[in-house]
């Protein structure tokens, strides 16, 4: 199998993505589900300060405008108010129900870049959701 750069990090995505859910159900436990949340995020933020140090990418801003750090802003919302539910979820329900669910984040995805930036629906994508969507619910409901 040849795969392209984005397939290997969308793997890895996928990966870390449930280490994630088992993580952060062990670490959710007799925690505060917001202070959790922060920790992650504090942690995270220093991983990648880290990252950008070694590599010497602090002085590659010059990309940034006021366009792409309002999207930046409105993307880093998202996804705080994303893992502030998904660690509340994870506190109240089991990770092998919780993760299943919050992967229904593809199907949203899909529709939403198909309203919002103008991809093209294809058979597959329409097939690949519905698949998606179908995994959750009979995952969520098992």
């Amino acid at each position: 199998m040849d795969m392209k750069g984005w397939q290997i990090f969308a793997f890895g995505s996928a990966f870390f993505a449930g280490l994630t859910a088992i993580f952060g159900k062990v670490g959710v436990q007799g925690v505060d589900s917001n202070i959790a949340t922060f920790i992650r995020t504090v942690i995270i933020l220093g991983i990648i300060a880290v990252i950008i140090t070694a590599r010497g990418e602090w002085n590659n801003t010059g990309g940034l405008n006021a366009h792409s750090v309002t999207f930046l802003a409105l993307s880093a919302a998202a996804t705080g108010l994303s893992w502030l539910c998904y660690y509340r979820a994870l506190q109240l329900g089991p990770a092998s129900r919780v993760a299943p669910v919050d992967k229904l984040s593809v199907v949203f995805a899909i529709v939403l870049a198909v309203v919002f930036l103008g991809e093209k629906m294809t058979w597959k994508s329409i097939l690949g959701g519905a698949f998606v969507a179908a995994g959750a619910v009979i995952l969520a409901l098992g």
